[in-house]
């Protein structure tokens, strides 16, 4: 009888690697930096800003999925995410459903059809963390959570980018509170094409972390610093007391169950 010496199958989903972290936070630290210079800077700089801290960001978030949930979940949220962001913003364009009628600037760089490269990437860098929260929370109900975050988080974008020139509304009846500027059947677009969305990818990205590598400390960073930005920009940097208020409120409300979920409810 002869005895074999069985040498177990690495586990592909064991741990990420320490340079792919480091550039996560690379990526992200830059990408906050860029934020924080938003307010000080204009011209060709504000633009550059503009665009780079997108890609950025989005980088950070597929490299985070990465890091935390594996290859496949960041390489299937990249793809499906891009293809449905510059599908959905192309109809918009086209149509004006679901969103409005709206029209994109050239500031935002190179665009494919109607639809800036760069817009694909913002939903990147909002589905993930948006996503990563839904699941911790949601249970049978993260496409409406994860819309829910998703939509809150544009309360805050939408304005910064239209009072800057990034894209134009034509506003023909009720608007967001505190944003004339801005038709309210941009939140209703948002709400019905972000539960698509989360839908899509709760059912075709994986659900299990890594063990090594599976923090999800880079998605809660973003998703307070959102919140925090949005409120402390808007308050004391653009003037803008009710949608610090009013956006602000809506998205600190949805971030509650999820911090207290993650610091204070279950490992």
């Amino acid at each position: 009888m002869s005895i074999r010496h069985y040498t177990p199958r690495r586990r592909a989903r064991g741990g990420a690697s320490p340079l792919l972290i480091k550039v996560m936070g690379v990526a992200l630290g830059l990408a906050i930096l860029m934020q924080i210079a938003y307010p000080l800077v204009e011209g060709t700089a504000l633009q550059v800003i503009t665009v780079a801290s997108v890609y950025l960001a989005a980088l950070a978030m597929f490299l985070h999925g990465v890091a935390s949930y594996g290859a496949r979940y960041g390489w299937s949220l990249l793809g499906i995410t891009l293809a449905f962001g510059f599908l959905i913003e192309q109809i918009g364009v086209t149509t004006s459903w679901p969103f409005g009628e709206y029209t994109y600037s050239s500031t935002l760089g190179a665009k494919l059809l109607s639809v800036p490269l760069v817009v694909p990437f913002a939903w990147v860098m909002i589905a993930h963390p948006c996503l990563v929260a839904a699941r911790r929370i949601g249970k049978s109900w993260v496409f409406l959570y994860g819309a829910l975050l998703m939509t809150a988080w544009d309360l805050f974008l939408d304005p910064l980018m239209v009072s800057d020139g990034r894209w134009t509304w034509v506003v023909t009846g009720a608007h967001v509170p505190f944003q004339p500027e801005i038709p309210l059947s941009n939140t209703f677009g948002w709400l019905l094409s972000t539960m698509a969305l989360m839908t899509i990818l709760h059912f075709a990205t994986p659900r299990d972390r890594r063990k090594v590598g599976g923090s999800l400390i880079a998605a809660d960073v973003l998703l307070f610093w959102t919140w925090f930005s949005g409120v402390v920009g808007n308050l004391f940097f653009f003037g803008r007391p009710g949608i610090a208020l009013f956006s602000g409120a809506i998205l600190g409300v949805l971030l509650v169950p999820y911090f207290f979920n993650r610091w204070v409810g279950r490992p």
